[in-house]
């Protein structure tokens, strides 16, 4: 029985052993640390696009590793034996691009913006076993409790959504969110049954999901505006109704992000602008 459990958890074992021998040597390296973290401006000014899973493999401390790590082989062993391991590897992986992308798309003018960890990929995975198993119990570490974990599941969703508003906390929320639904959606890809027998999880995880996501792929200025969701939402209002203009929209998002760079300029000096700001303010100097 022993040695069954160890064949189950063993794509998540190797894993394992692979982001603690990468992150020790981003540890003892600055430079490595630095080539292969995930980092807006060298993504898409410098096309450095293995940063998007490479970064995966990188921690900023032990204890971010542990967690991460802990979550991984908890879950590991059921969906490696109901999936296969190389579904369950598809998952992890596909997980970790997916959140590498939504956090690239949400800061895709924060160049100085950087990150690093196995958050995506691990989000992926507890997801896919909360789409397969809506009803079991999940505990925490140091805790004396556990809930169910469609509960857990959609109330991860609305923290991470609130977090990328907010921007609460040193905390990855984008890559959460995307490596969450993209393990969803691996998983119903490979089995499309779940989706029919647990319906009611999978639209409880993606609906805020995909609202979100509309409404930051509409009005980009949503997450740039710092006043809270009712001031957003007013913000998003007036530009409809004042106006429907592609041309205008584009212009009123464009000074929007001015003044983000502004206001970072006060408040942290001009040496603090990544390549792709400095080179937007530029170009407004031009026109201006």
């Amino acid at each position: 029985e022993k040695q069954v459990m160890e064949m189950q958890s063993l794509v998540g074992s190797i894993i394992l052993i692979f982001t603690g021998l990468v992150t020790y040597n981003g540890f003892l390296k600055k430079e490595y640390f630095e080539k292969y973290t995930f980092e807006v401006d060298r993504i898409l000014i410098d096309k450095e696009r293995h940063r998007l899973i490479t970064s995966g493999f990188l921690h900023l401390d032990w204890i971010h590793f542990g967690f991460n790590m802990i979550a991984l082989l908890s879950f590991s062993s059921l969906l490696e034996m109901y999936f296969g391991y190389l579904n369950f590897t598809l998952i992890y992986f596909g997980s970790l691009l997916g959140g590498s992308l939504l956090a690239l798309y949400i800061h895709r003018y924060h160049g100085d913006y950087r990150a690093a960890g196995a958050s995506g990929a691990v989000s992926g995975v507890v997801f896919a076993s909360i789409i397969l198993f809506p009803h079991s119990e999940i505990g925490f570490i140091l805790l004396p409790f556990s809930v169910p974990s469609w509960i857990l599941g959609f109330l991860f969703v609305v923290i991470s959504i609130i977090g990328i508003k907010m921007k609460l906390g040193n905390i990855g929320h984008e890559a959460h969110l995307g490596g969450a639904i993209t393990g969803v959606l691996i998983s119903i890809i490979m089995e499309p049954s779940l989706a029919l027998e647990n319906w009611w999880i999978v639209l409880l995880v993606l609906v805020p999901t995909a609202v979100f996501l509309i409404i930051i792929i509409r009005f980009p200025s949503f997450l740039i505006i710092d006043k809270g969701w009712k001031a957003s939402l007013k913000t998003i209002q007036l530009k409809r109704n004042k106006s429907a203009s592609p041309n205008r929209a584009k212009k009123v998002n464009s000074h929007l992000a001015l003044d983000d760079i502004l206001d970072k300029i006060k408040r942290e000096g001009m040496e603090s602008l990544s390549k792709r700001e400095k080179t937007a303010l530029e170009e407004w100097r031009d026109k201006i």
